[in-house]
């Protein structure tokens, strides 16, 4: 019973600092209900006292709330979550809001069963996550792929270019998907793009996954709808402080419909949401919306500072700057590390700054990503400085030219549709053997799941000897039916 006491001390403490309840209906119902006593018959199961039964297991579980029965009635009756929602449509300045409890996963998914009929083509930017793959699978739709940009100086993908959209639109499809901004924190020419595609009257979706703090300091690129964009969505627990797996979907419904995204939504979400990511979602926009600028302020300078001291320590640049870029085409919270430059192993400095305590958010042979909050503080980033300079000293060695990650490199060959391919008989053959062969899997290095190869691509010599490049260099695999890539699974021939 301590470890109980301890989370509802902890939890009603929480509930007289919050600045941000008044302003945000759904962290007050989470904050609220635990003000209260009360004695559930309903789900979740734990009843909030599990601490009685085990310490350990009470303590990840008591402070647990469901929507139902938690953040408002079984019924719904109050309309928390829509009141909720409907915030965060006016701060956006979009026509429609949801909440989700899987991620820009599901948002994803949710959007692209909102499109149209089995059959029809969408166009899709090659560096989307494996959920806008999935979801055409599920979906029955056929993707138009756009390769990005690459910046020679630096590898970097840089967006899809204006000639790649127009070609993509020549071929009729219903739908414009871009992933903005990428995962290195490039973006497209965004208002060009959606120019031509409102010519067209086509939609323009953005997975912005990694850009939910955009458009809310002037320093930071613009969100979606600032550039005129038919839907966003977003995480809130990557870029900005929200719960694990929480995410936001939004909508204007000029080109879109919203029964369909409704439905659609509804479809592919639990039908028992979690209440801590649904009221973290809320106090995530509320805190854009009262301090977002201050506290973009403070995370860009303490970037800003950090950067300078550890660049101070070395001749080359090492890493990504706006200025590397077109104007407005990178986003300036993102900590890229360019580790060709000092001729080290991202790989071996990742295991190196583990042993210091210090997670990165991704790395490889050439690159290492750092993930910077507005929840990381000017002592965090003088604690990674201080780490990292020594190590970056030790691991220095002759400088290579940069190279563009098979991520965003390979140009795919498609031999068959993805839904045919996913749903085929496969068979398993070497890695000698699978060249040429038809790929059953999505595989992908593991972050940032952008797909080197999917269902009905072929496998070139390319990709089986990249992807094994990239497994023996320390990179993680994901997805694919071999982990070891000794073997992969291939659709049988007729």
């Amino acid at each position: 019973m301590f470890v109980r006491a301890v989370i509802l001390l902890g939890t009603s403490y929480a509930c007289h600092m919050s600045n941000l309840r008044k302003s945000a209906p759904l962290l007050d119902a989470y904050l609220s209900y635990f003000e209260k006593a009360r004695t559930p018959f309903t789900i979740p199961g734990h009843k909030q006292k599990t601490s009685a039964l085990d310490a350990g297991l009470g303590a990840i579980v008591d402070s647990d709330t469901p929507l139902y029965g938690g953040l408002d009635e079984i019924k719904l009756t109050n309309q928390t979550l829509k009141k909720a929602e409907a915030l965060a449509a006016q701060l956006w300045g979009a026509d429609y809001a949801r909440f989700s409890t899987g991620g820009s996963t599901h948002a994803n998914q949710a959007i692209i069963f909102a499109l149209g009929q089995p059959g029809d083509m969408v166009a899709v930017s090659r560096t989307a996550h494996r959920s806008v793959l999935s979801a055409l699978v599920l979906a029955g739709l056929e993707p138009i792929w756009m390769s990005p940009e690459i910046d020679r100086a630096t590898g970097v993908p840089i967006g899809i270019a204006v000639a790649e959209l127009q070609r993509a639109l020549a071929e009729k499809p219903i739908a414009i998907l871009l992933t903005e901004p990428g995962y290195l924190g490039t973006i497209s020419d965004l208002p060009a793009l959606i120019k031509i595609a409102h010519q067209e009257k086509v939609p323009v979706i953005l997975d912005a996954a990694w850009g939910g703090h955009f458009g809310f300091h002037p320093r930071l690129p613009q969100h979606a709808f600032q550039m005129g964009a038919d839907a966003l969505i977003t995480s809130t627990h990557k870029a900005l402080p929200g719960y694990s797996a929480s995410a936001l979907l939004l909508a204007r419904t000029e080109l879109l419909s919203a029964e369909r995204l409704e439905q659609s939504f509804e479809t592919t979400h639990t039908t028992s949401p979690a209440g801590a990511p649904l009221a973290s979602i809320d106090g995530v926009r509320a805190l854009l919306q009262t301090r977002g600028e201050e506290l973009l302020g403070q995370l860009l300078e303490n970037i800003h500072r950090f950067k300078e001291t550890v660049q101070a320590e070395f001749p080359l640049p090492i890493f990504l700057y706006p200025s590397d870029f077109p104007a407005g085409r990178f986003d300036p919270s993102k900590l890229v590390l360019r580790v060709q430059q000092l001729g080290a192993s991202g790989v071996e400095i990742e295991e190196d700054l583990r042993q210091e305590g210090i997670r990165v958010e991704m790395a490889d042979r050439d690159t290492i990503v750092f993930l910077a909050t507005i929840a990381d503080t000017a002592a965090d980033f003088e604690r990674l400085a201080d780490v990292l300079i020594p190590i970056l000293k030790k691991r220095q060695e002759q400088r290579r030219e940069s190279a563009t990650a098979l991520s965003w490199s390979v140009v795919p060959q498609k031999a068959t549709s993805m839904r045919d391919a996913y749903f085929a008989k496969t068979e398993m053959v070497d890695a000698k053997s699978a060249v040429g062969r038809v790929s059953a899997d999505l595989i992908a290095p593991y972050p940032p799941g952008v797909a080197v190869v999917a269902p009905g691509e072929v496998l070139t010599e390319q990709i089986v000897s990249g992807l094994q490049a990239s497994r023996a260099a320390g990179v993680r695999i994901a997805y694919a039916t071999d982990s070891t890539l000794a073997g992969f699974r291939v659709v049988t021939r007729s």
